[in-house]
């Protein structure tokens, strides 16, 4: 973000931010995955009836690519270039050439249904989750490592920032993998089911979003937990702010705000910050990617309600804007140069909101 600076001293940011729709298209279902490119020029949309269509940031619809047979579940990005990984309910991940619009490969999995898939930060490696099975590929498309053991269906995975180690969560905790060894580094145990898994930005924590309408701070080292209940609906909405001190979640109409040093023992005991406004259940949290002390990242909310609104949690408990929608909200992302926000629908919207 910009920091205002007046006869060489900084000032805080403005107090009102707007949020105006640059452009909105209409697919054909519920979207279920909607990720930029690397480089912010390109948006990518699947619909959970397996379709994924590829925009311009300037709103052109560029590819309609076929997706799926059965249902897409999940997109991400090859952090250079311009390749997308799907993943989906035929056993396999799909590789697109999104500037040419063509399949380049297809990955098997082990099962029907592939649930996640995650690129490393490097683009060196390519995860997959499905069933009990986590596997990773290299960049030429061979397989490097599948490992197998786990209790339940994998139901989240995610890299360890700055490392090539790798988290899944699934009934009886999470499981941290290293690519080159068959038995697992560290098994973070709890007699419950997971749902999502977020790593804080600087690796020392990660959360999970429960089944049972908790949140649990895990503590990478020492494998301390923390666990924080009293949500309305299980959790499902995870975001860490930049610096690793904030973790912003859903579970219910507010958003809820823990700070991670707000005492000795971090979170535990400590009151949140709660943001009220959403009159529907939350179904989609994020922070802006980077922040400076005189300008926090903002954070995004939206809800079933059709609500997007904007927050600045660490500088006041009122919404800075807000944009609706006439559909529920099922997904919602930053652009990487966090100067816009990316709209999905239940049904079928697509929208690019800009900052100013």
């Amino acid at each position: 973000m910009t920091i205002f600076r007046q006869k060489g001293r900084a000032v805080p940011p403005p107090t009102t931010v707007t949020l105006e729709c640059r452009w909105s298209a209409v697919l054909d279902g519920h979207v279920i995955s909607l990720r930029f490119s690397p480089d912010g020029s390109q948006l990518a949309a699947a619909i959970a009836d397996g379709p994924l269509a590829i925009f311009s940031t300037a709103g052109d619809r560029l590819h309609e690519l076929p997706g799926h047979t059965m249902g897409t579940t999940a997109l991400d990005w090859r952090p250079e270039g311009r390749l997308l990984a799907s993943a989906g309910q035929d056993s396999h991940v799909r590789l697109w050439d999104t500037a040419h619009g063509v399949q380049t490969q297809a990955l098997r999995h082990v099962t029907s249904w592939v649930e996640r898939v995650a690129y490393h930060p490097s683009g060196r490696y390519l995860a997959a989750a499905a069933g009990k099975e986590l596997r990773v590929w290299d960049g030429l498309g061979n397989l490097v490592c599948a490992h197998r053991d786990h209790a339940s269906t994998i139901a989240d995975i995610a890299w360890k920032p700055g490392i090539e180690q790798i988290a899944a969560v699934a009934y009886g905790g999470a499981t941290l993998w290293a690519l080159n060894q068959p038995e697992p580094l560290r098994r973070y145990e709890w007699k419950g089911s997971s749902l999502v898994l977020a790593w804080s930005p600087d690796a020392s924590m990660f959360a999970t979003g429960d089944q049972d309408q908790t949140v649990h701070f895990w503590y990478a080292e020492s494998g301390l937990d923390l666990q924080m209940w009293g949500y309305e609906t299980k959790m499902r909405e995870l975001a860490w702010n930049p610096s690793s001190r904030y973790l912003a979640t859903g579970g219910g109409r507010d958003a809820v705000v823990w700070d991670t040093r707000a005492g000795k023992k971090g979170p535990e005991g400590s009151k949140p910050v709660m943001l009220g406004l959403h009159e529907g259940y939350l179904s989609a949290l994020t922070y802006q990617h980077s922040e400076t002390k005189d300008a926090p990242a903002l954070l995004a909310s939206a809800g079933q309600d059709g609500l997007v609104a904007l927050w600045r949690p660490t500088r006041g408990q009122k919404p800075l804007a807000r944009h609706d929608f006439n559909t529920p909200i099922s997904q919602l992302v930053f652009s990487p140069d966090d100067r816009a926000l990316a709209v999905g629908g239940a049904d079928g919207t697509v929208a690019l909101l800009t900052l100013s």
